[in-house]
């Protein structure tokens, strides 16, 4: 039997998540010999995508990260950390072009098919991602100075979202039908779910799944007395696979077939099911470690 490629990168996905959730338990039982610490990390975040249908632009606002962990000692240079973090990430999204129309296919309650034509002027969405996340990684530490170490950090993390917010808003909302059996267009029945509407402005969520990241991490530790250490370091975090967990392509402003001013914010995103969402997130980690 012939397998597909993405059945294959699939499968390489799960066993990969599996391994990072395996080892950090195996890590946490070992948890008596472990250097235990604390830290935030904050940088500026993207929410990388290569949607098809259209290009948004971005102001990248802030990734936030709390959290908690602790480093299992191998040798005197080498150890295996594990643990669990709280992340944030926010951005505004928008298209391109100030008026865009997308369309889609949907279906209304008669079950008849439609081609369904969304056009917006000013039309963007802050978007809000919570996510935890599952660390597993290798360090490496130096003494460079009486109560300085050199540290590396290298990993991945399992990236699970918790809740990934849409905030969208349009100065003009505008959704129109045409049915090619019957070769029908309809622009202005308002009680039907086609015709216009200004101030737009609704919420909604992202459907998502778990991805691994990769994680580095390049930093000192300096000692705070005989058991505690302050820790400052630079970090890199980049997702593989997507978040984005959706079986159908969707209108980025929802179809209702019984009002025009109640109509469900989808997103951009879903305009792709098969668009690749991932985060990306770099810049500085502060820590507090106990010995």
């Amino acid at each position: 039997m012939r397998m597909d490629y993405s059945d294959t990168k699939n499968i390489n996905m799960k066993f990969n998540i599996k391994s990072i959730i395996g080892a950090s338990a195996f890590l946490i039982s070992q948890g008596v010999a472990a250097q235990f610490y604390v830290g935030v990390q904050s940088g500026i975040g993207q929410i990388r995508n290569d949607i098809k249908v259209t290009s948004p632009g971005y102001q990248i606002e802030h990734a936030g990260t709390l959290k908690a962990g602790y480093i299992y000692s191998l040798t005197n240079h080498f150890g295996i950390g594990t643990g669990i973090e709280f992340s944030q990430y926010k951005q505004d999204v928008s298209l391109n072009n100030p008026i865009g129309t997308l369309t889609n296919f949907e279906v209304d309650p008669s079950g008849s098919a439609f081609v369904y034509n969304v056009t917006t002027s000013g039309y963007s969405e802050k978007q809000t991602l919570h996510a935890i996340q599952i660390p597993l990684f290798v360090q490496y530490k130096t003494n460079i100075h009486k109560g300085v170490d050199f540290n590396f950090r290298a990993g991945a993390k399992y990236f699970l979202p918790v809740k990934y917010k849409i905030d969208a808003t349009a100065s003009y909302v505008n959704g129109t039908a045409y049915y090619p059996d019957v070769n029908l267009s309809i622009d202005n029945l308002p009680e039907y779910g086609f015709g216009g509407h200004a101030n737009y402005s609704a919420t909604g969520e992202y459907e998502t799944k778990g991805i691994v990241m990769s994680m580095f991490e390049l930093g000192f530790t300096f000692d705070i007395g005989a058991k505690n250490a302050l820790y400052a370091a630079m970090f890199l975090e980049s997702g593989y696979g997507s978040i984005l967990d959706q079986d159908t392509d969707k209108s980025y402003i929802g179809y209702n077939p019984t009002s025009v001013t109640d109509r469900k914010a989808n997103g951009l995103y879903s305009t792709d099911m098969d668009a690749k969402i991932r985060p990306l997130a770099f810049g500085v980690t502060l820590g507090w470690n106990f010995k």
